[in-house]
């Protein structure tokens, strides 16, 4: 899983948003190629559902445990709030909401998904719908 995320971050680094497009966390182009790195580099069968996490940051953890709640309504089962890394910079969130959900996505079902999530996340007032990451669902190769 590991392998995953690593390779998620490094996608995201590798390509900045375009300043107008902030509030669109991970653009489909991004989605491609992630999908093609889960092909080349998984035996994963994207075909079949997979445990996608997803993830959200406010200042306060009261926001997002209220958000984790309207989300396990939604089926999203709830992982944990936990605190940023202590870092003196001020730009980092102070908390983190993980969610995850067993789903099968296609390039364009995920894209709907962020879109979903990132108006989730600004119709409860958090600070951020931030992304996710995707391992195989219990039993999967």
């Amino acid at each position: 899983m590991r392998r995953v995320v690593v390779l998620l971050a490094a996608i995201f680094l590798a390509h900045p948003l375009p300043a107008e497009a902030e509030t669109r966390v991970i653009s489909r182009d991004q989605l491609e190629e992630m999908f093609q790195g889960l092909k080349d580099g998984t035996s994963w069968d994207l075909s079949c559902p997979l445990l996608w996490g997803y993830f959200f940051t406010d200042a306060s953890s009261e926001r997002l445990r209220a958000a984790a709640a309207l989300l396990e309504k939604e089926g999203y089962r709830f992982v944990d709030i936990y605190p940023a890394d202590d870092d003196s910079s001020s730009s980092k969130p102070d908390w983190w909401l993980h969610v995850e959900r067993v789903e099968h996505h296609t390039v364009d079902s995920l894209h709907q998904r962020n879109i979903e999530l990132e108006a989730f996340a600004s119709s409860n007032g958090l600070d951020a719908y931030d992304g996710m990451d995707v391992g195989p669902a219990q039993g999967a190769q």
